[in-house]
């Protein structure tokens, strides 16, 4: 089973707030922007040398948290109720 046929086994119920906020200043400081290519659902983009994030779909594994060489990630779980429900399959 590949990642996006087990993506489809998970609902996720978004908050409408990021449980992710991003330093801009550190993101326009950063050479690398890994996180554009390590985050498992691709929530972040590199647009116009800047760096996009979209929460919705987040699968709340925190790769973009350790991966961030500049610490410009700031994490916290979804309020209770929200996020991703891991089903199994």
């Amino acid at each position: 089973m590949n990642i996006e046929e087990k993506i489809a086994l998970c609902s996720i119920k978004q908050h409408p707030d990021s449980h992710i906020e991003l330093d801009a200043a550190g993101c326009a400081k950063c050479k690398s922007h890994i996180c554009t290519r390590a985050c498992p659902a691709q929530l972040y983009t590199l647009e116009s040398g800047s760096i996009k994030f979209d929460h919705s779909g987040c699968l709340e594994c925190g790769t973009c948290l350790v991966i961030c060489p500049l610490g410009a990630v700031s994490w916290n779980y979804p309020e209770p109720g929200f996020g991703i429900h891991y089903r199994f399959g």
